[in-house]
């Protein structure tokens, strides 16, 4: 998760008042000197110093006596405007959401929040991603419930931020609360259009919501709030993370991927009807643009040489089964059109070699067969004609 939950848009640090009203709510934060003591949630971990964690946990430091330490560096990372000894707690549950454990994550998370409370910290952008990590943790362990009022929380800290709402529309979706799933995720896609994840729910709850209250179902809806422009504006204008930019690269490749796929598919499809109509040609120039998609494809050099025997280029022919001799040693296809290749260039010793060595890998092959006893006789003859030409000494 990194940090799990970036800067949301909004007010900037420190303690001063918001004055954004609260997605989903009517309540607003307060600035510091008046602020809301955070609100506490109890869980295992508690009583554990400043990110230290238990025996053999991914965030812990020395595990068994004698054993070689834990690189534990990542817990003295930077954390907003929190201190060194709960930017500990943050980073260490960071690091266990990211290994799955999200109970003793959520443990550290509200380690933090009790701190910052005890300390008197009014950082409202640090308490907002503490409380978003948490609902992180509840949400993957199946409480609901605690995930939306955590939620809340950190709207009301830093309304509009983007995790918080999308967490809340997941959590409210999950307790079959779609009206209201409905709403944030309305409202994620005011911040960020780019969110699939609110798409793909906003098309399934449509789907739900239209079964239930008919063509009228808008009319239902809770109010979805306007998003201001400035928050939108700040959004677009943030630097991307570097976890972001990887999961954009990789969907992109994922994309280009697909896309290749598919025209590789088509043009191999197209390829193969026009050998069945013996337009040679055409189908050649097919395999050869899907080669060059997927150049480790041994089937296409093998599909080609037939269109080259067929045009009588015995030269290129032989090297297709060549280049598919080399992904796929013990390809029959290719030492059999190989052997055609070397009969059309009058090399019938090595036509012979290569046919013999398709019965060799399956010994019922018939036009193997067939054509070794043609290209023996072919070989014979060479080697009469070879002899009647060459003068007696």
């Amino acid at each position: 998760m990194g940090n799990a939950q970036d800067k949301p848009p909004g007010s900037g640090g420190g303690g001063g008042r918001l004055d954004h009203a609260t997605a989903g709510s009517g309540t607003t934060s307060r600035g510091r000197g008046s602020a809301e003591k955070p609100q506490t949630r109890r869980a295992p971990g508690k009583g554990l110093a400043n990110g230290s964690q238990r025996e053999n946990s991914p965030a812990g430091g020395q595990g068994e006596q004698g054993s070689p330490a834990v690189d534990t560096s990542y817990l003295d990372a930077p954390a907003g405007a929190l201190p060194p000894h709960l930017a500990r707690l943050k980073n260490a549950g960071n690091h266990l959401f990211k290994y799955g454990q999200f109970g003793d994550a959520l443990g550290k998370y509200t380690q933090a929040i009790d701190g910052c409370a005890e300390a008197g910290i009014d950082s409202p952008e640090d308490l907002c991603i503490l409380y978003s990590n948490r609902a992180a943790c509840l949400l993957k362990d199946g409480n609901s419930t605690d995930c939306i009022q955590d939620c809340t929380k950190a709207l009301e800290l830093q309304p509009y931020s983007l995790k918080p709402l999308l967490r809340r529309a997941m959590a409210y979706e999950s307790l079959e609360r779609y009206k209201k799933a409905y709403v944030d995720y309305k409202t994620v896609l005011q911040i960020d259009t780019s969110v699939q994840a609110a798409h793909d729910s906003v098309h399934r709850i449509t789907q739900m919501l239209i079964e239930v209250d008919g063509p009228e179902w808008r009319e239902n809806l809770p109010q979805i709030p306007a998003v201001p422009f400035s928050v939108q504006q700040q959004h677009r204008n943030k630097p991307i993370s570097a976890e972001v930019a990887q999961a954009r690269a990789a969907r992109a490749a994922q994309a280009e991927a697909t896309r290749k796929d598919a025209r590789f598919t088509l043009l191999k499809q197209e390829g193969n009807d026009l050998v069945k109509k013996g337009l040679f040609q055409e189908a050649l120039e097919k395999y050869s643009d899907c080669l060059t998609l997927k150049p480790e494809e041994c089937a296409l050099y093998t599909n080609r040489t037939i269109c080259l025997l067929k045009l009588s280029r015995f030269e290129e022919a032989k090297q297709d089964c060549d280049s598919a001799l080399q992904l796929e040693p013990g390809n029959k296809k290719a030492f059999y059109r190989r052997a055609l290749a070397y009969k059309g260039l009058q090399d019938y010793l090595s036509a012979s070699s290569d046919l013999q060595e398709v019965l060799q890998l399956d010994p019922n092959v018939r036009e193997a067969e067939q054509e070794l006893e043609v290209v023996t006789s072919l070989l014979r003859q060479s080697l009469m004609d070879s002899t009647a030409h060459t003068p007696r000494v």
